[in-house]
């Protein structure tokens, strides 16, 4: 290696502007912030939605509706989904979760009745829809809400 041949290694030296240097330098005395005011101040920057003072828009504009922070999502399933397992299976979370029918449990699993059900099957769910119900012991099958 000659000295010709010294490098400085990539990215340790920048092209940015030495600011702030003297006025002969470009960007010197004020620094390219202008004169005075809020952005010429060190911090020189404002919170996500500040409108100088004024009520900012998401404060003006009216509040509507209710978040319950108790509120239960149930997972969801229908009685045609279940046609998959065999006869007298017990369908449990556990087993609908490793099937791929739900991604998670939630607060629970809901069955309801969109679509038929042809196979007799033992279920276990947190809630069920009245018609559902009907339509699992029509089918010859048993439903236990835990």
């Amino acid at each position: 290696m000659k000295l010709h041949e010294l490098k400085p290694s990539a990215g340790s030296r920048s092209n940015a502007k030495r600011v702030g240097r003297g006025t002969s330098s470009g960007t010197g005395k004020t620094a390219g912030k202008g004169q005075k005011g809020q952005l010429a101040r060190q911090g020189g920057k404002t919170r996500l939605g500040f409108e100088g003072g004024q009520m900012p828009l998401f404060r003006r504009m009216p509040k509507r509706g209710f978040n319950n922070i108790n509120r239960k999502v149930y997972a969801v399933v229908n009685i045609s989904d279940l046609n998959r397992f065999e006869d007298g299976t017990e369908v449990n979370a556990a087993l609908l979760v490793e099937s791929g029918l739900v991604k998670k449990e939630l607060a629970g699993i809901k069955l309801l009745a969109n679509g038929t059900l042809d196979k007799k099957l033992t279920i276990k769910v947190a809630k069920a829809s009245a018609a559902a119900q009907a339509a699992v012991t029509a089918a010859g099958g048993s439903i236990e809400v835990i």
